[in-house]
């Protein structure tokens, strides 16, 4: 049985590599549409969709790099370290719910329980690094109180 770390981060890669997948089926789509598109008498419209479909292209692109960049961040967590101090890889659970610090993929579930996958530059994420068992703080006026750090 794999670790809690090890099903959080599991789930964290599969969730980029959906959307890196979806990235590229679009710019595959938008390529063929491009490359389907024929000049017809019309030539302003022949023009406008190929620059839309490039435009497309684009986009995808650069959601493409951007879940790149999230796999880069996930590859460098090590599911095996432990810290009595939240740093990035850590599952951080308190009052308010339960954290694994990784990148911002949302709801998870694992071992029956629910987790919030976020990064550690974010609002939340940045309050939660460095905390350990039995700190506190105040988010968004809600009272946070870190029961254990794994």
């Amino acid at each position: 049985m794999s670790t809690l770390k090890e099903q959080l981060h599991q789930k964290c890669v599969k969730y980029v590599q959906q959307r890196m997948d979806a990235a590229q089926q679009a710019i595959a789509e938008a390529q063929q549409a491009a490359n389907n598109d024929t000049k017809s008498s019309a030539g302003d419209k022949y023009e406008t969709g190929r620059e839309m479909a490039q435009q497309e292209t684009n986009r995808n692109l650069t959601q493409l790099n951007e879940a790149n960049k999230l796999m880069v961040a996930l590859n460098r967590i090590s599911t095996g370290s432990k810290s009595a101090t939240a740093e990035a890889g850590s599952v951080v659970k308190t009052n308010q719910g339960n954290f694994y610090l990784s990148i911002s993929a949302g709801n998870i579930n694992a071992e029956g329980e629910s987790y919030v996958a976020i990064s550690t530059a974010s609002p939340v994420g940045l309050k939660l690094k460095g905390t350990q068992a039995g700190d506190s703080f105040t988010f968004n006026g809600k009272n946070y109180s870190i029961i254990e750090v794994l």
